[in-house]
């Protein structure tokens, strides 16, 4: 074996620590060590990708997006500083995103309402019976925190799972986000148990999309649209956001768009921290659209009474609202009992249940709106299932930056995807009966005459039996020439009751009960005045 001499081994090492002492020379000419970055990279091909790696020594790919032509990257040096190469679309550092929950205002049961209140709110209960079995055939997908599959609102509908960071089937849930989230959009319709999903039988996929800090970027989340698409999904829920547009989402979302699956995501909780645009929502229904168009649904949060809810993210990019404030749902087993309060559910053998708020779940309840949507017509687009959505909504046709097209409806979204010409207006029936009970006379010093005290009864009710008429906001009123005028103002008891005792002088009146109407019931007025001596 032939050896080198004693001169050339100390060249060598010589070199050896000339360069290990250099510092190396970044793209931009610094001889300053370059921090290393993540990027997000998307290319033209894989040769013109390699040729522009080159320049960063040790640049090392991470992941791959199929189908997006795009890289995660481990980089010395800057996203940024890729940006101007030869075949290369974009770069930049990962996009951040996080759930879209807040904690309920309440975690008490609010006697005379329906626990799952916001069923009854959308007219889900409405929807007719064969369209609930029709919904089979559309999948469901909810890019999530995970899923626990032994929850019996989600067993019963024997869910896919997937997690796209590790490859694996397991979606173990120990946030609780993902199960609270997957029950309202698919939780059984029919296993009679617990509560009710709102896409009837449609089927659920869960992806499970958590890095290991514990949130989502924007790679997991277009690896979680991609599989979820692959896989046979016709909608999409993503129940998550951040601020910052991402280059790899907004071509996720196009690989979905075209081949005709639906896309809807929460529109943001942060209004009362400076009300930020927030994506994906925003790269759905852009800004500026003003509900027009786009390529999904942006989804507000409503409130019992159908207002927005004070976190719900406001803007031209907000589609339509769904209840977000205090909605009822399962809990995960394995989640924080601190972030996930417990509450017992008359009825119910098996499973965890409790109260949440976000635009998180406003979402699924949208996305189990267009799976009984598209059961009812399944000739239907993506992009007509979502005009539908929007034109059925209790906007009737007028949008407005707070709740877009305004609150769902889905027996009427339902009807008109059939072809049915409904008003929801009329469907939601109520009305109202007045009747005088007693009267007495007691004298008041500084009347010169008496005074009648006159005792009214008042019932509103409701056309249909699953509706409730309790807490309703009723005005009593009286005519005085031409006009009305408020008398009094009451709530409605259980059972839509109230009894007034108004005090009223010697002579003929004219009385009459209004309701103005909210979120499940038409407007009622008692169109027959009773008149009081």
């Amino acid at each position: 074996m032939r050896t080198r001499s004693p001169h050339a081994r100390r060249l060598a090492a010589l070199i050896v620590a000339a360069l290990a002492g250099a510092a190396l020379v970044a793209p931009d000419g610094s001889t300053s060590a370059p921090q290393t970055d993540r990027a997000v990279v998307g290319f033209e091909s894989n040769a013109e990708l390699a040729d522009a790696l080159k320049r960063f020594p040790g640049a090392k790919i991470v992941r791959r997006v199929p189908h997006m032509k795009t890289v995660e990257v481990e980089l010395p040096g800057r996203a940024e500083d890729l940006h101007g190469l030869r075949g290369i679309d974009y770069s930049h550092r990962l996009r951040l995103r996080s759930t879209k929950a807040e904690p309920a205002l309440t975690a008490m049961y609010r006697p005379g309402l329906p626990y799952e209140w916001q069923y009854v709110a959308t007219r889900v209960s409405e929807v007719p019976e064969d369209v609930l079995r029709a919904a089979s055939t559309v999948k469901i997908a909810v890019v999530d925190t995970g899923l626990d599959a032994t929850h019996p609102d989600l067993a019963a509908k024997s869910p896919e799972t997937w997690d796209i960071v590790h490859r694996r089937p397991g979606v173990l849930d120990r946030d609780g986000h993902g199960t609270f989230v997957s029950a309202l959009a698919a939780g059984s319709v029919s296993n009679g148990d617990g509560v009710a999903g709102f896409a009837g039988d449609a089927q659920l996929l869960m992806v499970k999309a958590v890095g290991a800090e514990g949130s989502f970027s924007d790679v997991d989340e277009a690896a979680a649209i991609v599989y979820a698409v692959d896989h046979g999904a016709k909608i999409i829920n993503l129940s998550i956001g951040g601020v910052g547009a991402s280059a790899l989402e907004a071509r996720a979302i196009e690989y979905a768009a075209t081949r005709n699956v639906l896309i809807v995501a929460a529109a943001g909780n942060e209004h009362e921290q400076g009300n930020p645009v927030e994506y994906p929502a925003a790269a759905l229904q852009p800004v500026g659209s003003r509900g027009q168009g786009g390529f999904g649904l942006a989804v507000a949060a409503s409130t019992m009474a159908g207002k927005r809810a004070s976190f719900s993210n406001t803007g031209t990019q907000i589609s339509l609202a769904a209840p977000g404030e205090n909605v009822f749902g399962a809990v995960a087993a394995g989640s924080s009992s601190e972030y996930w309060p417990r509450s017992p559910l008359p009825g119910a053998t098996r499973g965890l249940y409790g109260w949440s708020s976000g635009t998180s779940f406003s979402t699924p309840e949208v996305s189990g709106a267009a799976a009984l949507v598209w059961a009812a017509n399944p000739a239907l687009t993506a992009q007509q299932v979502a005009g539908i959505l929007k034109s059925t909504a209790s906007g009737h046709g007028r949008w407005n930056p707070r709740l877009g097209y305004g609150v769902i409806d889905v027996a009427a979204a339902v009807a008109s995807a059939r072809g049915q010409s409904v008003d929801p207006r009329v469907q939601a029936g109520s009305w109202l009966t007045v009747h005088r009970v007693a009267h007495r006379s007691v004298r008041a010093a500084h009347l010169s005459g008496k005074l009648r005290r006159v005792s009214l009864a008042v019932h509103l009710r409701s056309s249909r039996p699953t509706v409730t008429p309790d807490y309703r906001m009723v005005t009593l009123q009286v005519r005085r020439g031409a006009s009305w005028h408020r008398l009094a103002r009451r709530t409605t008891r259980l059972g839509g009751g109230i009894r007034w005792t108004v005090g009223l002088k010697p002579g003929r009146y004219v009385v009459r009960a209004v309701y103005h109407g909210r979120w499940d019931l038409r407007a009622a007025i008692r169109l027959k005045p009773v008149v009081v001596r």
